[in-house]
């Protein structure tokens, strides 16, 4: 409705969750990129880190409208400066240098030195404030992928040595698997008809197991993580391809409802590959 008073209550009840508030920000981003209500919230109240937060994820947003990889251009200058007002206004939120990460991801020229030693800086201070962030990672590795900025070798590499630092419990030790996800969906846009939709790489690959180890059965249950969702429905879909179905069943029952087209739609119909897997689940794990 453009009004921005409600943004203000709900980010400031947050607090230091700095997951669930960089998610929040990206859903009111999302729409706030379409308004203006971000833009006067910042106007009214420009001493504000969540009006500065929400309006550099809004800026990062709308300069990505425009064309990949252009290194400079107003609308991502603007969004860079907000970053640096929001990070003053609130020193110990890593929001501002996640939002940093997809800016630089999205606008850096194609493997480009001097824009990766950047990126470094970034990751780096962010790692200071929150240094299992999720969003974080996910924005790193996905700067790695060969459809960005790096290879598919080094892409596995970071996702499997970060895997063997996190602490389990937590939902990186998901990333192997969103790199999986990613080789399969380039090789089917490269391949397609010689590649075919019948081979499938979780077949015998431990990250499906490690996953499943090191996060699932170590999770808080009682309180998800705000991207719980996507990082389930991933956990689902490789012990699904698998054929590891009663394990899956479980992740199923957790998820609910809520799938998620991605990365089910890298291997066809995402509605109808979920919902025959989820049969096969619950079928495999009934008495």
């Amino acid at each position: 409705m453009g009004r921005w008073e409600g943004a203000r209550e709900l980010l400031a009840a947050t607090g230091a969750d700095w997951d669930r508030r960089i998610f929040r920000l990206q859903v009111l981003a999302r729409t706030g990129a379409r308004l203006t209500f971000a833009d006067t919230w910042a106007q009214a109240e420009p001493r504000s880190p969540h009006a500065l937060a929400l309006l550099a994820t809004v800026q990062a947003l709308r300069s990505m409208a425009g064309p990949r990889g252009q290194g400079s251009g107003t609308e991502m200058e603007q969004a860079w400066e907000s970053c640096h007002a929001a990070g003053e206004a609130l020193p110990a939120d890593p929001t501002p240098y996640v939002v940093m990460l997809a800016l630089l991801r999205y606008h850096s020229p194609a493997r480009d030195r001097q824009w990766r030693e950047t990126v470094q800086r970034v990751w780096h201070e962010v790692e200071s404030r929150d240094p299992w962030n999720r969003e974080a990672h996910h924005e790193m590795l996905t700067y790695m992928f060969p459809d960005w900025h790096g290879v598919a070798g080094e892409m596995f590499h970071w996702s499997q040595e970060r895997c063997a630092h996190v602490p389990r419990g937590m939902p990186l030790h998901t990333l192997p698997l969103v790199a999986l996800a990613e080789t399969h969906r380039q090789r089917m846009k490269k391949e397609g008809h010689r590649y075919g939709l019948t081979v499938h790489p979780w077949t015998d690959n431990p990250s499906s197991h490690q996953a499943w180890e090191s996060w699932w059965r170590y999770r808080a249950p009682s309180r998800p993580h705000a991207a719980f969702h996507d990082d389930a429905n991933y956990l689902a879909h490789a012990l699904s391809f698998a054929n590891q179905h009663r394990a899956a069943a479980e992740v199923f029952d957790a998820i609910g409802p809520y799938a998620t087209d991605v990365p089910w739609s890298y291997c066809g119909d995402a509605q109808q590959l979920f919902t025959r897997h989820r049969k096969w689940a619950v079928e495999a794990s009934a008495p």
